[in-house]
């Protein structure tokens, strides 16, 4: 199988883009939460009260707009949109530019290789994180919502640099082994199950320091937990992305036994992969059971969630780096 060099380098390069434009949103959207609350305006404008003559030469106010009737024509002091309000609506375009490039440089690295670009660790790592940033994008898309994409956006620059750094991979064919229509199903699910699962770990990782923290202190540390959402909402959030991700992991775990029937002769025979991946699958469905039970909605649930992410970068990388087995496809 020939490999085009060209394309493959462009994939390079648009990998190397994607990666400096998610650091720069996720800086702005620092900044945005780190910005005052406090807006400057002028008290004309916040009450924009108009004084009108009635009949009787009694004077009247009448709430209004802030044009002002006694001189026609005239617009009073404008409310001016806060710093972080404007840092975010800018962050925001930044990130979609970047998951679009992130796009274009799996597009184009499975055009060069002729196959479906997650055959190694580099390419899977960079197929998850692609998931993540657009299930954060989707699930955040509402303006006070954005700014939480600058925690989504830090364990996704450091996937990538990790995976740009260490795990990167030549462009060339897979090893025989996943020379099958089943590397597009079965792998492309997982990734993108793994993806938003990335997105609920980090909103109930914000549930728990919401909880320790519900009063905002002085600082920049403050300022960022008092533009957070309250607790209850990062928890519906958490809760969503779950049961969104979680029949679509179970999908590609079934769809992985399959594949494996056809290729050695078994469904399931307690690999390493396939072990902890059955585990990550069972901590979150004890999350969503804890969920539902009463007694268990608050930290224990967010705890759990967060073990089952946990589980998800253990089988990433010490099941693919350090544990011999039949899924140990790293490409190193």
């Amino acid at each position: 199988m020939n490999i085009d060099e060209n394309l493959s380098r462009y994939s390079d390069l648009l990998f190397g883009t994607t990666l400096t434009l998610y650091v720069l949103a996720m800086i702005m959207f620092l900044a945005a939460l780190a910005s005052s609350r406090t807006t400057a305006a002028a008290p004309a404008a916040a009450e924009a009260n108009v004084l009108v003559k009635a009949g009787g030469g009694n004077d009247v106010r009448i709430p209004g707009p802030v044009t002002d009737v006694r001189t026609p024509g005239k617009i009073g002091p404008q409310v001016r949109t806060p710093f972080g309000e404007r840092i975010a609506k800018m962050a925001f375009p930044v990130v979609i530019v970047g998951a679009l490039a992130h796009i274009a440089s799996i597009v184009i690295r499975g055009l060069a290789t002729d196959r479906m670009p997650w055959g190694n660790m580099y390419e899977f790592i960079s197929l998850s994180c692609a998931a993540g940033v657009v299930a954060g994008i989707v699930v955040l898309r509402r303006p006070e919502n954005r700014p939480l994409l600058s925690f989504v956006l830090v364990p996704v620059a450091l996937l990538m640099f990790i995976a740009g750094r260490w795990l990167y991979t030549q462009a060339a064919p897979v090893v025989p082994a996943l020379k099958s229509y089943w590397l597009a199903i079965h792998v492309s699910i997982v990734s993108v199950g793994s993806g938003v699962f990335l997105v609920s770990g980090v909103a109930s990782a914000l549930y728990l320091i919401k909880l320790r923290y519900p009063e905002a202190g002085n600082g920049i540390g403050g300022r960022i937990l008092d533009r957070l959402p309250s607790a209850q909402a990062l928890d519906r959030l958490a809760y969503k992305t779950v049961v969104f991700a979680f029949p679509l992991f179970g999908l590609g775990v079934i769809c992985g036994a399959i594949w494996a029937e056809s290729a050695w002769g078994r469904f399931w025979g307690w690999d390493p992969k396939e072990t902890v991946s059955f585990i990550a699958w069972i901590i979150y469905a004890a999350y969503l059971h804890a969920r539902a039970t009463a007694g268990w909605r608050n930290t224990s649930a967010a705890w759990i969630n967060i073990a089952g992410f946990v589980a998800m970068l253990f089988n990433l990388f010490i099941i693919n780096l350090v544990v011999s087995g039949l899924h140990s496809y790293a490409g190193l």
